[in-house]
């Protein structure tokens, strides 16, 4: 039977990577690799893991240097025979153990970005009505199914570079509420995301759309939310509301 090698990341941001040999199979996952080590090899090794079938994003790690979903990716798509497969967490994110990361940070900056839609209509009122063919239900169309797997976040040079950056799924999401007729948050979210550490941060370097594997292209979204970040602040649309003594 055929071996594949492979170099799987260990502990903390301290740790160091372990050797393993697993047995090569037809139509082998990089999720099917780190599984049979944990179940065959090494009881200790921790990941994470749900639904096997790219719907939940949560296996998202480093393979040979690129973030991925594991659970759709296959071995003869990255390694050729003899080749070494290396396996490691995903960038940008604090370590908790092995190839599983704290998702925190995150998270906290789709807070950041005021990414909670925000209405004002009770469930008394009818509903909304949104054209599927408008303008902007479109460009919320474009971005809407981002599951928050980290992929972009973790290839994402600028967040390397200035970790209070935003990041792409964070901005993304605020670009998908720009354009929801029904929020009625507009004005707070562009301030959210028209800071420092916002739109304008980013390099449109693009690695976030090149490796979205639901094939969104946050780049778009950021570069359209520095046009419109960029008008409003003209208008004085940005300025901050003084509070009441």
């Amino acid at each position: 039977m055929k071996t594949l090698s492979i170099r799987l990341w260990r502990g903390n941001i301290d740790g160091h990577f372990d050797a393993f040999e697993v047995p090569r199979q037809s139509s082998q996952t990089i999720l099917d690799v780190v599984t049979y080590v944990q179940r065959h090899l090494d009881s200790t090794l921790s990941y994470r893991f749900a639904c096997r079938v790219g719907m939940c994003g949560s296996c998202a790690m480093t393979v040979n240097g690129v973030a991925r979903w594991t659970c759709r990716t296959h071995v003869s798509k990255v390694v050729d025979d003899g080749g070494v497969l290396e396996i490691a967490p995903l960038a940008n994110l604090p370590i908790i153990k092995d190839l599983a990361t704290d998702m925190s940070v995150f998270f906290d900056k789709w807070e950041r970005a005021k990414g909670q839609f925000k209405g004002e209509q009770s469930r008394e009122d009818a509903f909304a009505v949104v054209l599927p063919t408008s303008e902007k239900r479109q460009a919320a169309d474009a971005g809407i199914e981002c599951i928050g797997c980290g992929v972009c976040y973790a290839s994402c040079d600028t967040v390397a570079w200035r970790p209070d950056y935003l990041g792409p799924a964070a901005l993304n999401r605020a670009w998908t509420l720009v354009n929801d007729e029904r929020d009625v948050a507009q004005n707070e979210r562009l301030r959210a995301v028209a800071g420092d550490a916002g739109c304008h941060a980013c390099h449109t370097h693009t690695s976030c759309s090149e490796r979205c594997p639901k094939g969104i292209s946050p780049t778009l979204g950021i570069s359209a939310l520095k046009k419109i970040t960029a008008k409003a602040a003209t208008r004085g649309e940005l300025d901050e509301v003084p509070s009441e003594a």
